[in-house]
Formats: C-alpha cells, sequence, structure tokens
C-alpha cells in the first residue's frame, strides 16, 4: 500500500495513520456511554430487562428474609418498579441524545473538513478506494464523481472513514420507549410471580425473562445464544444467591 507524505491537515501523520485514527473516533462516538450494547429500541428493552429481573432477585431475596407481611413487600416491590421505570426510561433517552450529539459532532466537523480541506479529503478517499482495488484511470473516475457532489461525499466520508452508518441510530425517544416496555413487562411478570410464591415465583419469572431478553440481544448481535443464556442466567442466579446467604446471616447475627 502507497503512504502519501503527511500534510498539515494530517497533523504530522500519513493519509493511512489518519484513517485509522478517524476510523476509531467513529467507533467511539457510535457506542454506547455504558458500554458496547447494540443501539435501538429492541436492545434497549432488552437491556432493561435483564437488569430489572436481576433487581427483582436481588430485592426479592433480601424481603422473604424479613418479617414484613406479604403486602408490605408487595408494595416495596411495586414502588420499587415505578422508580426503576423511571429512571430506566430517561437514562436510555439520555444516553441516546449523547450518542446523537457526539455523531451530529462528527458531522459537522467532517463537513468543515470538506469545505475547508477538498484536496486533503481527496487524498483520503484515494487512500481508501486505493485499498478497495481500484487504481489507475478508474479510481482518479471514482474520486472525480465522488467529489462532484458535497452531500455525497459527506455520506461517503462517513461511512468509509468513520465507519458510521447513520440509517442504523434511532430516534432517543423511541429508545426510551424500548427501555420502558421492557421494564414494565418485567416488573409485571415478576410480581406476578411473586404473587404466586415469593420465592420460587419470582426466581422462575425472572430466570424466564432473563432467557427472554438474553436470546433476543444475542440474536441482534449474532452472538452464540446458548452462552448468552447460560451465562445470564447463572450470574443472576449467583447474584441471588449470595444476597439471600448474606442476608440470612446478617439477620441470624442481629446486626441490624
Amino acid at each position: 500500500m502507497t503512504h502519501h507524505p503527511p500534510s498539515e491537515h494530517f497533523e504530522g501523520k500519513s493519509v493511512f495513520e489518519h484513517l485509522k485514527e478517524a476510523r476509531s473516533r467513529g467507533a467511539l462516538a457510535a457506542a454506547e456511554t455504558h458500554g458496547t450494547e447494540m443501539p435501538g429500541h429492541i436492545a434497549a428493552g432488552a437491556d432493561a430487562a435483564k437488569e430489572m429481573s436481576v433487581a427483582f432477585l436481588v430485592l426479592t431475596a433480601i424481603l422473604i428474609q424479613t418479617s414484613l407481611p406479604f403486602s408490605q413487600s408487595f408494595l416495596i416491590l411495586l414502588l420499587f418498579s415505578c422508580g426503576w421505570l423511571i429512571w430506566k426510561t430517561g437514562r436510555s433517552s439520555l444516553l441516546g441524545w449523547a450518542r446523537l450529539e457526539r455523531l451530529h459532532r462528527l458531522i459537522e466537523e467532517e463537513r468543515w473538513e470538506i469545505e475547508h480541506h477538498r484536496s486533503q479529503e481527496r487524498e483520503e478517499l484515494t487512500e481508501m478506494y486505493r485499498a478497495k482495488g481500484f487504481s489507475g484511470k478508474l479510481l482518479e473516475e471514482v474520486i472525480d464523481v465522488l467529489m462532484a457532489d458535497d452531500n455525497r461525499l459527506l455520506k461517503v466520508m462517513l461511512e468509509e472513514e468513520l465507519g458510521l452508518s447513520l440509517e442504523v441510530y434511532e430516534h432517543p425517544l423511541k429508545q426510551s420507549v424500548g427501555a420502558a416496555i421492557g421494564v414494565f413487562a418485567t416488573a409485571g411478570f415478576c410480581l406476578l410471580g411473586f404473587s404466586i410464591s415469593p420465592l420460587g415465583g419470582t426466581f422462575s419469572a425472572s430466570i424466564i425473562i432473563l432467557i427472554i431478553a438474553a436470546t433476543l440481544a444475542a440474536r441482534m448481535e449474532r452472538n452464540r445464544r446458548l452462552t448468552a443464556v447460560i451465562w445470564n442466567v447463572a450470574l443472576g442466579s449467583f447474584t441471588m444467591g449470595v444476597v439471600y446467604l448474606l442476608t440470612k446471616i446478617l439477620l441470624e447475627k442481629n446486626t441490624f
């Protein structure tokens, strides 16, 4: 691969090094603040459902060992669900807006570069399409066509240089609705399980939710579904077990 000498626009880096750095910036902008989960309302709903089910397991593990009557325990779980619904819905929306803000900032930066550094943008395009196998007159013709339309050039640079696919990014409010549905459905199912049997019913309901949510998330990410299910169920069960044992030990020693 041919490496061009660095220019002022590239801050002392070669075109190839600049492209690698730009792709890293694009990946950072596209990532979720809380991790690398896939964006979108379905992914947000699955993530919210998993968190809610584990939270129910932990809270139930504590409540069933207290002397509180069933009605009070149920009320605590209901109030917790309401609070968690507000938190997850708002948080999902805020994360979506923050993500879009990072993307918009990159778009404006790239638009400015196209307007003020066209020769360097041409160098970048040439490097990228040479790496795709274009050469000679055909390479020049492709670059000339792309450089002739600023809007098309912007789209190409965002996708090819930064690795962004703008069509897959949903509105933050739609993503927050997905998270709200995930929390609401999980809370309703787990409360039903608690009504049937505080320990067994809640545990069964939470595990079912974990299986469904983990399967859905793994399918979207094209990961192994069975592995995802096993790890999520094992982690949720282990979490509940640890909290249950700690609560039991502390209550027996009259720590509280």
